[in-house]
């Protein structure tokens, strides 16, 4: 599959990991009238084996999960090429998590239950910042 942004345009990518079957079913409820394509994983690891078959340019990313957290979610982003952009959901969202997300180089956070203005807003951002990156990445390979 192509990680080429303008050739989807007019699709977004999003994976959703989170282990509450409930949050899947709650997001796809809110993307069910756009042309997003949700993915969806349970756990950390099911999620990276998904991103090694899939480029995903967004990632949502439950705060706490069965083997693990976002920070790992993100500690793996650092081994890519062209990471997605990474948002945090958390019941919890405060200013904490949100400086710790955005120092450690994640997106944003999203409180829970998620707004669907909010995850329209946030995941539309987040994708155009994943763009303007490989965007750039590519420039710079081919001037290489």
């Amino acid at each position: 599959m192509s990680l080429n942004p303008s050739a989807s345009q007019r699709i977004v990518r999003v994976l959703l990991i989170s282990p509450h079957d409930e949050d899947h079913r709650h997001l796809r409820e809110i993307l069910r009238h756009s042309n997003w394509q949700q993915y969806g994983a349970c756990t950390h690891a099911e999620a990276l084996a998904l991103l090694r078959e899939t480029p995903i340019p967004v990632v949502i990313c439950e705060s706490e999960l069965p083997d693990g957290s976002w920070r790992d979610v993100l500690s793996h982003f650092g081994r890519m090429s062209c990471p997605p952009s990474l948002v945090v959901t958390s019941r919890l969202a405060d200013d904490v998590l949100w400086s710790e997300v955005l120092n450690l180089g994640g997106y944003n956070v999203l409180a829970k239950p998620l707004e669907m203005k909010e995850v329209f807003h946030v995941v539309s951002l987040a994708w155009l910042l994943w763009k303007r990156q490989w965007e750039q990445r590519e420039t710079f390979a081919q001037t290489a």
